[in-house]
């Protein structure tokens, strides 16, 4: 009797969308932001596949330690396979097939940023899924359309192969809204989801008949990875790919692929109203996201509000809105006319706004910080250091700072001297001091940092030594 095949669950974790601006940005885009009972989008999707197989995650440097972050929270061993470059996600799926395994493998791709709230149910289908993968066939999960949604792709249904599962006649790209009527009055249509499940052969061996520059480039760059603890670095020759989607490379042209029906709840949170379906709904149809309890409402209706830790929201006689508080953005906009957050967003990438692409509070390997408070010649933050974590030894050539612990010990080194600072004790570092902060507890530790000097951008870092492996020449890795 043939044992069943092993199934690799692979969670593809590009992606910067802006249509949930000002809350996802491309420095901390949507999947990595806590959506859901205080939980990511990742997360949720890590915790959905854990139980089908060992999961590998499809990252980049950019992201990496969000992905690490969730990992060690939710205390799984998570391996990253790193793009050198965003390519879109043929390329990346081609990474993930030449990454070590058996031919015989099903490797089920996920995006990270899909909502699923029903994990056993989405368990159930791939695993009645997994006999069609085994037989070759090319699974792919289309989503029982709801309401004629412009914002998704569709698949067209063909003659039944067994059970419920069906041939695919072609993909749609987003239609109109008059198409997507007719696509949903015709029964004949499910939405595209963007999950895969395929046997690795089976996905190589189209790869390289349909785009074989993406085939070769691929197989080359895995040729050349490089581990760096649980990272790997595919080789430069990644690049050479070109830029496609795996519908485009590989969808539109396989005869052999199979729709399977998901009737589950499903969202790739891609707009505002997605957020709104999710949102925790009073008596008058309003809708709380972030920090509930910093939200109240009176005599508003059909309201969507997300506010921060930071700061409480109140509404009053509001109706048909979306309020969006953050930090160092707030969003207000008509729930009809939300889906122009995307040029609100590109309006202000010309005026070289960083909140179009950055939030106030910025993760790093260690932990994080957030800007405070800033002038010309000044800035405050607050750093938070993670146990056991410590930022790189570095100087500063036009800046100073002073240091203030107000939660937690640190361990600070101070050109030839080490000491340790505890709660409400302070320390100064001058300019081109020799430098490092570390925290040697079990707790998080956080201090406000205070900044002054005539240049205070993140690129005045000058680092000996680091365990992340950022040098000098990372300038855009800023901070510690």
């Amino acid at each position: 009797m043939q044992k069943d095949a092993v199934i690799k669950p692979v969670i593809m974790c590009g992606g910067s969308g802006t249509r949930l601006w000002p809350l996802s940005r491309k420095a901390f885009p949507k999947q990595f932001i806590p959506l859901y009972q205080g939980k990511s989008l990742f997360e949720l999707t890590v915790e959905r596949v854990s139980n089908l197989g060992d999961v590998l995650a499809v990252s980049g440097d950019e992201y990496r330690f969000f992905v690490q972050e969730a990992a060690d929270k939710l205390g799984v061993e998570l391996p990253q396979l790193l793009e050198p470059a965003g390519r879109d996600t043929a390329p990346a799926m081609a990474l993930a097939a030449f990454f070590d395994g058996e031919a015989d493998d099903l490797i089920l791709f996920c995006p990270a940023d899909h909502f699923i709230p029903d994990a056993l149910r989405f368990q159930t289908m791939v695993q009645e899924a997994q006999k069609l993968a085994d037989e070759g066939w090319i699974v792919t999960f289309g989503v029982q359309p709801g309401l004629p949604s412009t914002a998704y792709g569709y698949i067209e249904l063909g003659e039944k192969i067994s059970g419920e599962a069906r041939k695919s006649l072609r993909f749609h790209e987003k239609p109109d809204s008059k198409t997507a009527l007719e696509f949903l009055s015709s029964g004949k249509f499910l939405w595209n989801s963007g999950i895969f499940l395929i046997k690795r052969s089976v996905l190589l061996n189209a790869l390289n008949e349909f785009e074989p520059d993406i085939f070769n480039a691929c197989q080359s760059a895995m040729a050349d990875v490089v581990q760096d603890g649980s990272f790997w670095r595919p080789g430069d020759s990644f690049a050479s790919a070109p830029k496609k989607s795996i519908d485009y490379a590989v969808m539109e042209h396989a005869k052999n692929i199979a729709v399977f029906p998901f009737n589950g709840v499903w969202s790739d949170v891609g707009s505002w109203n997605a957020m709104f379906a999710l949102s925790e709904m009073d008596d008058n149809g309003c809708g709380k996201i972030g920090v509930a309890e910093n939200i109240h409402s009176i005599n508003s209706e059909n309201t969507l509000v997300h506010a921060s830790e930071r700061r409480f929201v109140v509404t009053i006689g509001t109706r048909d809105l979306v309020i969006v508080d953050t930090p160092d953005a707030l969003m207000v906009s008509a729930l009809d006319q939300v889906e122009n957050v995307k040029q609100a967003v590109a309006e202000l990438e010309v005026a070289n706004r960083t909140e179009a692409s950055e939030h106030r509070r910025v993760a790093r390997p260690w932990g994080a910080y957030d800007s405070i408070d800033h002038s010309d010649r000044f800035q405050v933050k607050r750093i938070t250091v993670k146990p056991g974590a410590r930022l790189s030894l570095q100087r500063h050539r036009h800046r100073a700072e002073h240091w203030v612990v107000v939660k937690g010990t640190a361990l600070v080194t101070r050109d030839n001297e080490t000491f340790l600072l505890k709660e409400n004790e302070s320390t100064y570092i001058p300019l081109g001091a020799v430098h490092r902060m570390e925290n040697p507890g079990k707790t998080p530790l956080e201090l406000i940092e205070v900044q002054s000097g005539s240049y205070l951008g993140e690129d005045d870092i000058e680092r000996f030594d680091d365990e992340y492996g950022r040098t000098t020449k990372n300038r855009e890795l800023g901070q510690g």
